[in-house]
């Protein structure tokens, strides 16, 4: 059996991802492939566990080493216990977030070094990177409204708005480093012609 091909969804908040993984998912059911959702952080009891600590806005100050730390933790166990499994049995991954969140949310929103990001993405990942990432962009205003409308925000939500513009300057720089991996997709764009984009990006994996 052939391994499954590994996607992820990303974007700053408010810009869709829920949504358009439920449509991701039923796309690839309609042509018969097994799929497996999951997210970041999270996917196992463990990952959740971490989850929790990590978007609780009412937990202790959790330090920028700690937070880069615990969400490679938390794909450690992801990984191994989750998507490695999924893949090798030939199911379609499909995630919401991965290590693109981490640059562009610990790299450009936090001002890590993307050096120290790197060395525990290699060290926990190997030779794993997804076979397609869309990014779901939108200005961060537009995002942000529609997040607010949560009745709970979380620990990372609560960050002010230049804390996101750094996030979305993160992700579009790895867009425009790894055009034939990350596909920009206008997230402000009517959800009509925000799935059509979607599909077209993954049109290339099914040949």
């Amino acid at each position: 059996m052939s391994l499954g091909k590994f996607i992820t969804l990303e974007g700053c908040e408010g810009v869709g991802k829920s949504t358009n993984l439920i449509f991701l998912k039923e796309v690839l059911e309609q042509r018969k492939i097994p799929v497996t959702v999951t997210r970041e952080p999270g996917g196992t009891q463990l990952a959740e566990h971490l989850r929790h600590l990590l978007l609780d806005p009412d937990s202790e100050a959790i330090s920028k080493k700690s937070e880069l730390l615990l969400m490679f933790a938390a794909r450690a166990q992801h990984i191994k216990h989750v998507i490695q499994p999924a893949l090798a049995k030939g199911n379609w991954v499909l995630c919401d977030r991965f290590t693109d969140a981490t640059y562009a949310y610990q790299g450009g929103g936090r001002n890590m070094k993307t050096a120290n990001i790197e060395w525990l993405e290699n060290f926990v990942q190997g030779k794993l990177r997804p076979d397609l990432t869309i990014l779901l962009d939108a200005p961060v205003e537009i995002g942000m409204k529609r997040a607010q409308k949560r009745i709970v925000t979380d620990r990372f939500e609560s960050e002010e708005l230049s804390f996101f513009e750094r996030v979305r300057s993160g992700y579009l720089a790895l867009a425009e480093a790894y055009p034939e991996r990350i596909k920009v997709v206008h997230a402000n764009n009517p959800l009509s012609d925000v799935q059509d984009a979607i599909i077209e990006a993954l049109m290339p994996l099914f040949k």
